[in-house]
């Protein structure tokens, strides 16, 4: 992580967590222009932090983590110039499921290791700890194909990474909110605790800016018109 982007966490991870859920554009957006995040890939020449891609996965992340109650992601887009807006959401959207879904697994992997069952931690049975294994890798594949989608974004063209990325993001929000409120059982659901919070938003982001038929359909159209040939080629083509 570059030192601009542990800045940035620094700044936005406390401050996203205290405001979370519950915040609001009304009472809250001054707090959010204060650090500049909103001017975030505005150029510094315009008097916006000039950051790239890279610096707004963190931001956009970090939103996610924390179920942020405000759009800043849509906010950041909309104020930067350039560029197909509804792509960039969709990459915005992936980076917020790769942060809840983080943030729900650390929430199971915290509750089962507390919570007893016949004499011993739930974490400590086989099947829960194979399931939390493969919500782990649910979150990390998402986590991975951001960052591919970020990389793309500052290299220049990015349609086939944010798709792919928006894609694999969609399909990991079924397997890791299913699995999280299996583990959790009732509690889950219930308005104090914090898991309803990040899994509503996840099947919210889900389907805004590109459902899984919407991105399989573009993918496999691409792959279509180009021919089965030339799939690998492309792909490695794509790649630093």
């Amino acid at each position: 992580m570059s030192d601009t982007r542990r800045m940035l966490a620094e700044m936005a991870d406390p401050l996203f967590a205290e405001l979370g859920p519950n915040a609001s554009e009304e009472r809250d957006l001054s707090r959010l222009e204060e650090l500049g995040l909103p001017l975030l890939l505005v150029s510094e020449a315009e008097d916006g932090f000039g950051g790239d891609w890279l610096d707004a996965l963190t931001v956009f992340r970090l939103s996610g983590y924390h179920a942020l109650g405000i759009d800043l992601p849509a906010l950041v887009i909309q104020r930067a110039e350039g560029g197909d807006r509804e792509l960039a959401m969709a990459f915005a959207r992936s980076c917020q499921i790769a942060g809840a879904l983080d943030a729900a697994l650390a929430l199971s992997v915290g509750y089962v290791n507390e919570r007893q069952q016949f004499g011993r931690p739930l974490g400590k049975f086989q099947a829960v700890q194979q399931n939390l294994a493969t919500f782990a890798c649910e979150a990390a594949a998402a986590n991975c194909a951001a960052v591919g989608a970020a990389q793309a974004l500052d290299r220049g063209a990015a349609d086939f990474e944010i798709a792919a990325a928006k894609l694999r993001a969609n399909r990991a929000v079924e397997v890791g909110t299913a699995i999280a409120h299996q583990v959790h059982g009732a509690i889950g659901f219930t308005q104090e605790y914090a898991l309803q919070h990040l899994t509503r938003r996840l099947w919210q982001w889900r389907s805004e800016h590109g459902n899984d038929a919407y991105w399989s359909a573009k993918l496999g159209s691409g792959v279509i018109a180009r021919g089965a040939d030339n799939f690998w080629p492309d792909l490695t083509a794509r790649t630093d």
